[in-house]
């Protein structure tokens, strides 16, 4: 055996033995036994297109959806050049998304079982925020992912909001940039609206009011055992993720929301703003939710260990929604998709 072959051989059980830890600082995610069949998700930009994937992929369990600033399902068809013409900014040469087209991918899908039965979704509840200002994801994607689930969801679980005059951010009643039309980092704005509330009350119903402050406890934990493949790198996801745990839920049963962060809006681009201060911790508290703040990295090339030959160009950190990952992205079988619900799935499970 070569001096060359045996290096890459002990490189690559350093590379595997250190996978099987847990990443530094972070913890197991613990089971509190939640109840699976009301699940939820909710997300902004490339959150917000893996929010809407992961309820169609899980329609089975996800209870409602919150998209803010999104697009409708696989709208990029694995095009990173459609992802960033027709489903952001459509123009004479890149028309708008056709939602009736859309339908057709996911009604195949659905027969082929790589999705959930869309049957799922005549009792879903869904609500779907443009913000007048964005300049990102223009209102007509938006009006196109409304058209879309009114394929599937009855009119009265559908709620849309497009009256405030916000850009391309989560809107919150009083956190974040000042100015409402704001397009830029943390990516959250202080509208005078708290979206958080509207979108959780639209899935859950009436809500018990917020409690004052955030009561809960924030987890560290790992995701790398939530991978297909225990590597959260390849993925282009972070080896640690986020979780609310408010008091109640080690004593009673609570639900699990997940809330999927945008481009340029994980951790090592805003610190601690998404999940702490996008207005869902205290409404947690109070309602028995347990909130799940997963974790995108930025990737830009050639990945290690170099002979997986793991090529990902993700320098903003954004979700897989066009198919850098895997060409199964919006399916069942997509690595951050099955990554989710497993995470979704530890929380569920009995102590």
């Amino acid at each position: 055996m070569s001096d060359v072959l045996r290096a890459l051989i002990f490189a690559a059980a350093l590379f595997a033995f250190a996978g099987a830890d847990l990443a530094p600082g972070a913890e197991r995610l613990a089971p509190y036994g939640a109840n699976l069949s009301e699940t939820s998700v909710s997300g902004l930009s490339s959150g917000a297109a893996m929010a809407l994937q992961f309820h169609v992929a899980h329609s089975g369990v996800v209870k409602g959806a919150g998209i803010i600033a999104g697009v409708p399902y696989d709208c990029a068809e694995r095009s990173l050049s459609r992802a960033t013409s027709t489903c952001m900014n459509p123009d004479a040469a890149h028309p708008a998304p056709d939602p009736a087209h859309l339908k057709e991918i996911t009604d195949t899908l659905a027969h082929a079982g790589s999705i959930d039965d869309v049957a799922n979704f005549n009792g879903a509840r869904v609500w779907l925020f443009s913000g007048s200002k964005d300049e990102t994801v223009f209102p007509v994607v938006m009006n196109a992912t409304r058209d879309y689930y009114a394929y599937y969801v009855p009119p009265d679980g559908i709620v849309y909001r497009n009256d405030i005059g916000a850009g391309h951010a989560l809107v919150t009643e009083d956190f974040g940039d000042k100015n409402c039309a704001a397009t830029r980092a943390p990516f959250i704005v202080d509208c005078d609206f708290d979206s958080a509330k509207a979108l959780l009350e639209q899935i859950y119903g009436p809500l018990n009011p917020p409690s004052a402050q955030s009561a809960g406890k924030y987890v560290e934990f790992d995701q790398k055992e939530f991978l297909p493949d225990g590597n959260a790198y390849v993925h282009s996801m972070n080896d640690v993720g986020y979780a609310y745990i408010p008091h109640v839920c080690a004593m009673e049963t609570c639900r699990v929301h997940v809330a999927l962060h945008g481009c340029k809006q994980q951790v090592a681009e805003i610190g601690e703003a998404f999940y702490k201060h996008a207005g869902y911790n205290r409404w947690a508290d109070t309602n028995r939710i347990i909130v799940v703040y997963p974790q995108t990295i930025s990737r830009l090339g050639w990945g290690f260990p170099f002979y997986t030959l793991n090529f990902v160009w993700n320098p903003n950190a954004c979700w897989d929604w066009w198919g850098y990952d895997s060409v199964d992205y919006p399916t069942k079988k997509g690595p951050q998709i099955a990554a989710i619900r497993a995470i979704v799935d530890r929380l569920a499970t009995k102590p």
